[in-house]
Parts: structure tokens; sequence; C-alpha cells
């Protein structure tokens, strides 16, 4: 009886104890895609602190490339498959590097690391110190707003990581020395500009409840939204309105939205159906700015704008242009005030005072609540004698 008992606990024993390979597998999920690469921890070079130009050269000196070519290999047969835009394979470097070497566990390796991966994907990053800081910088020919950029051999590089230290460094205090870590192959533009999201699983989605009244009647609808829209896009900058206002609605909240909205219009003149829109931008979420939300200027997707309980004038003139575009694909013009941004429309016939740009009359479709319940075509009172500045023309193309 001792001799069975003795062979089946070695059974056991035999039976649960990992594989090799299977120990070093780093499996993780990224927008309903599971990744999957091997990695052995110990190639990690042990170095102290990295917050100089000496320690930060030896620990790239002392990587192995070849370490790291599962890593490379995994990264680059998802951007095949999918075609991410550069923000988003940039967050799926972020994941990676997180699973490699933990932001928590020491900042600056996971800071490095994410530079190291986006170096071998070809894209031109570049690294600067002072002090305990470190900043992560991009090639990007874009105009980005609200984050540190500096100049090399007359390229914009502008900031990755700033949001990690709270949007503020003295920047007159501390002087920044740029690391020349030359990767082979790494010349490559950075984009911010979204074409298309992820196909997410529809297990990712929740039902959200927007309702607004228009002409005594109430709407409802439920809108499919998956948080992660959130996680992706929080430390997006402020960029030009031609990106974020073009920002798509992924498959899911698209589908759940868009149909029913076109069917609430279906039978209504295009100005109804304008002043529909506009009216449930304006009314099916609270208002609020984004001082007081963030602490300073955020603009938010379209997508973004339906996931977040509050927005304000921006974020407003982005869905009702997102929604405009997709149902009546008419042309527009966002209007930048000092204090005020808002949006026209181009009608068979102008409304109201129409704004005149180009020869081409746009009449105003208020997308933020008001004290007042402007019609489409008037414009706030207190903005009438204001100047204004376009920031945007959409100009449908013929088809």
């Amino acid at each position: 009886m001792r001799k069975c008992v003795t062979i089946l606990l070695l059974l056991v024993t035999f039976a649960t104890r990992p594989t090799a390979s299977a120990a070093n597998t780093i499996q993780f999920d990224f927008c309903g895609a599971l990744i999957s690469f091997d990695f052995d921890q110990s190639v990690i070079p042990e170095t102290p602190v990295l917050t100089d130009e000496t320690a930060i050269t030896a620990f790239y000196q002392s990587v192995n490339p070849a370490d790291y070519d599962p890593i490379i290999k995994a990264l680059q047969a998802y951007k095949d498959k999918f075609k991410p835009d550069d923000w988003l394979y940039y967050q799926l470097i972020r994941k990676a590097a997180q699973q490699i070497s933990p932001k928590s566990s020491d900042y600056h390796r996971y800071t490095l690391y994410k530079w190291y991966l986006l170096s071998r994907s070809g894209y031109d990053a570049r690294l600067a110190t002072s002090g305990n800081y470190i900043l992560f910088y991009i090639y990007c020919q874009e105009n980005i707003y609200n984050i540190p950029y500096r100049m090399v051999n007359g390229k914009q590089f502008v900031c990755l990581n700033y949001h990690d230290y709270d949007n503020h460094i003295d920047f007159q205090k501390n002087l920044f020395t740029l690391i020349d870590l030359p990767v082979t192959g790494a010349t490559g533009n950075f984009s911010y500009k979204i074409t298309h999201l992820p196909e997410f699983n529809t297990t990712d989605y929740k039902v959200k409840d927007l309702s607004f009244e228009y002409n005594e009647n109430e709407y409802h609808f439920k809108v499919k939204l998956n948080n992660q829209i959130q996680s992706l896009f929080i430390n997006y900058p402020v960029v030009d309105y031609a990106l974020y206002l073009n920002i798509p609605l992924s498959r899911d909240t698209y589908t759940s939205l868009i149909p029913l909205l076109k069917k609430s219009v279906k039978r209504m003149r295009v100005k109804n159906g304008v002043d529909y829109l506009m009216r449930f931008t304006r009314y099916a979420f609270l208002f609020e700015p984004d001082t007081d939300l963030y602490g300073g200027e955020k603009r938010l997707s379209p997508e973004q704008t339906l996931l977040y309980d509050q927005s304000d004038c921006e974020d407003r003139v982005a869905l009702f242009y997102c929604l405009v575009k997709e149902i009546y694909n008419l042309p527009m013009i966002v209007l930048a005030y000092p204090k005020h941004v808002t949006i026209a429309v181009q009608f068979n016939k102008p409304y109201g005072k129409p704004i005149v740009y180009n020869g081409n009359k746009y009449s105003i479709c208020e997308p933020s609540p008001q004290k007042e319940d402007l019609l489409v075509g008037q414009l706030l009172p207190e903005l009438k004698k204001v100047p204004y500045e376009v920031m945007y023309v959409y100009t449908p193309q013929k088809k």
C-alpha cells in the first residue's frame, strides 16, 4: 500500500510541474486579440537606477537584440493583421513593456523598454534625462498641443510620457540631456491620426441609456459603449481639429446608435433632422468645462463623448459633427471663439444669419446647452460681435 501511494505522489508532482517554455510564455489580451511571446526574464540587465546617460547607455549596450526578437515578432504580427494606427500600436507596446518590466517596479526601465520596442518597430524615438526625470520623445510632423516637444536636426519630437509627471515639469530648473542611442532602421514618423478602432469583443461592451426630449416627445437610446476606449485614449493629447473630429466610432457603438438615429430622422426634412441631432447632442449629456474635470483642455472623440457623463463644447462639436457626417454628410465648419467652440452646417438654403466662408453660407447649429433654447441658425447673442476663427472645414467628397 505504501508503494502505491509513493508512485501516485510522484506522478502528481510530475504532471503539475510547468515546462520550461510555458514558464517563459507571456500572454495578454489587447483589444480582444491574444498577444503571446516567449521571454526569459533573466535576460533583463541588472543595472543601477537608470537616471543618467551612462547608466542608460550601459543598459542598452548590454541588451541582446535576439532575446527580444520574439516580442518584436508578436508585435509585428499584430500590426500586420490588424493594421493599427500608430497611437493604438503604441498602446500595445505600453502593455508589452508592462508585462516584461512593470511600471510600478522600475519606472525608468519600463520607459526604456517602451523606447526600445518602439525603436525596434521602426519609429524614431529619443530619450532625455534630467536628475530623476526621464522623458520619452517620438518624431512627429503633426501639430500637438499641451505636451513638450523638442527640435532635433530640424525634426519635431513630441513627448509621450509627460502625463507620468502630472503634466508639470519646470524646464527652467531642469535642463534635459538628449541621449544618443542609435537603433538601425529607427527612422519612422509617428502619427496621431486615428482611422479605425480595434474589433473589440462584443462582450466587452456595456449598454448606456441616453435620452432627450424633442418636440415634447422623449426619445431613449441604448448605446453600446466600451470602457477600453477610455483607457486607450486617456493620455491622447490635444491635436488639431482635423484629427480628433474624425476619430471614428467603434463597430458596436456605431451599430447600436447610428441606424436608430437614421430611423428617427428618416421622415424629417433635412433641417429638422439636423435639429434633432443637435438637440440629442445638446441635452443627452451633462455639461462640464474641461478645467473642472481634468484641470486643463482635453478634447474628447465622438465615442468618448458618448462614454463620459460630462463633456464641454468642443466634445459636443465632435459628436455632432460625427452624427451629421454619418447621417447627412453635409458640409460643415468649426468655429473657435475666444471662450467657445461651435459648428455650422451648409444646407440647401441658410437659416438665420449665415456664416459666410469661402463664398459658402453655413448655418450655426449650437450643440452645447445654453441659457436660451437656440434654434438652427441662431448664434449666442454675446458672440455676435466677437471675432472667430474657422478651425476646420469639412467638404464631402463627391461620389
